[in-house]
């Protein structure tokens, strides 16, 4: 496996000098990608898929160790399943790559232009942020996605895995650097930490000696509360996924099926999977049975309120604690609302503003829903699970962030850059 730099000097160094050696290779090397080729950039990426699969069984048999490892400690299933790789994942994790390559470089766009009556010519043009710190948990395929979009963008990046995908990530970062080194562009463009040490998570939260820009945490709600607290440098994150399905008084009886199961259960312990159910009272004597019907077939349980349970004595009484989980798992809370008005109140008291949607014939209901909801991203007729990157054309994403400053929603090539202003004269002087 090819190693970078870092990983080759870390036995006689100490976690600081490592970490801080880490941080001043990335900042040399952002220097050099900032004003990268998009032909250099574009080709690394294509080397780095054909180095993916060429690799492809030596990730797969890396991964089944850390999966082993991690069922043999009792890790919950959705942490297992985010934490699997297999020969699908791993291709799709190549065609990431390529998809990345065929987006339009970011770097060097004009976003805006005008001329002052003096004459100057002003510009708005999209630069890299600079070096990028990755601090991610199970999902070893971050280790490409976020590699790529940051090599896209020109930016360096730091990634910083779990201890659970170390080895699996070690693999997929060798594809990685064989990529840049065939490409001709430096290993340390993208630089994985070598170390399970908490410590070094704290050291990248601080900077490294000004080195790290902006901190994107990819995990569970510790690890991006911690980020969030601790990080002394801008973060890219968002702290839940607790994404709402309404279904309201004008929904198609199978659209909301069809929505609610896919929202729910495609793939449980993603972020953009639905963790509550609103149903328009409306509509409670048709479409309500049915919906946990078609979920609790599915193999879900359905927390609901007074009149859910009415409607299946199979569903359990949820609590008020319910309408706040993530639950990551094939669990639901389900509950009766009076109106719009009740499902758009109910998720700004519950909802965590990363992604909800509504189902509706009502195109009116729709567009109050759409413009109304303070939400990363809000959909009409369509599933949480299209809450991704690559879903909306970015090729993949870093993440999903719910703040407001700079990036909302997906995190792609175009949120990992910011801009200056250039600015051409041709003599002028201010009075």
């Amino acid at each position: 496996m090819i190693m970078d730099a870092a990983v080759k000097r870390q036995e006689p160094q100490s976690l600081d000098a490592l970490m801080l050696g880490i941080g001043e290779a990335a900042r040399s090397a952002a220097h050099g990608l900032a004003t990268a080729s998009e032909e250099k950039k574009n080709a690394a990426l294509h080397k780095m898929a054909d180095a993916v699969l060429a690799r492809k069984d030596e990730i797969l048999a890396v991964n089944a160790e850390d999966v082993r490892a991690a069922k043999e400690r009792g890790m919950e299933d959705a942490f297992v399943d985010r934490l699997t790789l297999t020969q699908e994942r791993i291709e799709g994790m190549a065609k990431g790559l390529r998809d990345i390559a065929g987006l339009a470089d970011p770097v060097g766009q004009e976003m805006a232009s005008w001329e002052r009556p003096n004459g100057l010519k002003i510009a708005r043009v999209r630069v890299p942020l600079g070096v990028i710190g990755i601090i991610y948990e199970s999902r070893p395929n971050v280790t490409s996605d976020a590699g790529g979009l940051s090599l896209k963008s020109g930016n360096a990046v730091i990634l910083r895995g779990g201890s659970d995908a170390l080895s699996t990530s070690q693999a997929i970062h060798g594809a990685l650097v064989e990529g840049l080194t065939a490409a001709g562009l430096p290993e340390a463009a993208i630089q994985l930490v070598p170390v399970t040490d908490r410590a070094a998570v704290g050291m990248m939260l601080g900077g490294l000696n000004g080195s790290v820009d902006v901190i994107v945490p990819r995990g569970g709600k510790s690890l991006v509360a911690r980020v969030q607290e601790e990080a002394r440098v801008p973060v890219f994150a968002h702290l839940e996924g607790i994404c709402h399905v309404y279904v309201e008084r004008s929904a198609d009886l199978q659209m909301a099926k069809d929505i609610v199961l896919n929202a729910k259960m495609r793939r449980t312990g993603i972020c953009g999977a639905a963790e509550t159910v609103l149903v328009d009272r409306a509509i409670a004597e048709t479409h309500l049975k049915p919906l946990i019907e078609t979920l609790i077939d599915a193999g879900c349980e359905v927390r609901g309120d007074e009149a859910v349970r009415e409607a299946d004595d199979r569903v359990v009484a949820a609590t008020e604690a319910d309408w706040l989980t993530e639950y990551l798992a094939p669990v639901v809370a389900m509950k009766v609302v009076a109106d719009q008005r009740e499902a758009m109140d109910h998720i700004a008291a519950y909802g965590s503003q990363h992604t909800d949607a509504i189902v509706s014939g009502d195109q009116s209901a729709a567009d109050r829903f759409l413009t109304e909801v303070d939400s990363a991203i809000v959909l009409h007729n369509a599933s949480t699970q299209f809450a991704d990157g690559g879903e909306f054309g970015m090729g993949a994403e870093i993440g999903i962030a719910t703040g407001r400053f700079h990036a909302r929603g997906p995190v792609g090539v175009e949120q990992l850059t910011t801009f200056k202003y250039v600015v051409r004269g041709s003599g002028q002087t201010r009075p």
